[in-house]
């Protein structure tokens, strides 16, 4: 299990926002800018990054890039400089992918650089049984501790099983899941499975549903069976979205606690659970087939001034036609879940 300190985080509750890929107008690994998407994350108050994950962008991957060691490398040194110049903890976070093969290599490159947990996605097995599947995460948690990740099959993720997430709530390595189907039937099915798991509340549940993340915030589960009720909560999230308007990420994950503390459910804040869904449909290119979900969030950044360049790795990946239009529309009416001044104000320090 990692440090006790890591589970305490998680468990508790924080912001971690899917760090993206910073590239120069050229196309180039941008190490300046993506410092500063560090920085910025930290200096937001985030608790912990995500790194080499969906929104960092799987081609660095790639021979013809080979990036993962550097993007890794780079947000855990910064990540690890940040901290012991404010005397903070930053829960690191790297994405594995892959065959069995590859996500062992790419756990064991995680555990050496640092990261304190494996983000472990599914969508390089396809068609594996649960079985084969349960061995693959075993493989994986042997050599660091994991999040389970429910990938929306629309950007690549699939189907996964009840019995497959009971399954995996059992393994002791363990420690929280990314709960991002974008349904609300399949993030039944992971909460159910943690409960029917029994594992208490030491496997922390994540939103990942961009599209629904106030919601998934407020919600308190229970979970009734065989005369035995459990109540879950998801607690913290996971997020591409929070990428992007972090500052207020942070604010908004303090609110949806403190309604939970206080038991007082304000209508104010399924309003404002309307808007941000609104504002993801434009950041994630909703109405696209959510095409442009990374190019949308490199949009916001290269417009604060945190990217030097929106492009991404892969030239077809870009924003969908009239997906500008839709985060400008956003921009304009939703002034207060944008953190552009924050930005401003800090900007030059932290691209320094």
């Amino acid at each position: 299990m990692p440090p006790s300190w890591v589970t305490q985080a998680i468990r508790g509750g924080i912001v971690i926002p899917a760090h993206p890929l910073a590239l120069d107008p050229d196309g180039n690994f941008d190490q300046r800018s993506q410092r500063a998407l560090t920085r910025y994350y930290h200096a937001a108050g985030a608790g912990g990054l995500a790194v080499g994950v969906h929104t960092t962008q799987f081609h660095i991957r790639a021979p013809q890039h080979n990036l993962l060691r550097p993007v890794l490398s780079l947000a855990a040194e910064t990540a690890r400089e940040l901290d012991a110049a404010s005397d903070r903890q930053t829960v690191l976070i790297a994405g594995i992918c892959g065959p069995t093969d590859q996500a062992v290599l790419e756990a064991e490159l995680a555990r050496d650089l640092g990261y304190h947990i494996g983000l472990l996605s599914l969508a390089a097995l396809p068609d594996a049984s649960d079985d084969q599947l349960i061995r693959h995460c075993q493989a994986v948690a042997r050599r660091i501790p994991i999040f389970g990740f429910y990938l929306q099959p629309a950007v690549g993720g699939r189907i996964l099983s009840l019995d497959f997430w009971r399954r995996l709530a059992g393994l002791p390595n363990l420690v929280g899941i990314k709960i991002s189907p974008f349904d609300r039937y399949k993030t039944l099915d992971v909460v159910r499975a943690v409960a029917e798991a029994r594992r208490g509340n030491d496997v922390a549940l994540y939103t990942g549903n961009d599209d629904t993340i106030v919601i998934d915030l407020l919600t308190d589960y229970e979970i009734r069976m065989n005369g035995y009720a459990k109540r879950l909560q998801i607690v913290g999230g996971l997020l591409g979205h929070w990428a992007c308007w972090t500052q207020k990420a942070v604010e908004l994950l303090q609110t949806c606690k403190s309604a939970r503390q206080s038991d007082q459910m304000q209508r104010g804040l399924l309003t404002l659970a309307a808007q941000v869904t609104d504002c993801n449909a434009a950041l994630f290119d909703a109405a696209g087939g959510f095409a442009g979900c990374i190019a949308g969030i490199q949009e916001v950044l290269f417009r604060q001034g945190l990217l030097r360049s929106p492009r991404c790795l892969d030239p077809d990946e870009r924003l969908s036609p009239g997906q500008r239009e839709e985060i400008d529309r956003v921009y304009n009416a939703y002034p207060h879940l944008t953190d552009d001044e924050f930005v401003t104000r800090n900007l030059d320090a932290w691209l320094r």
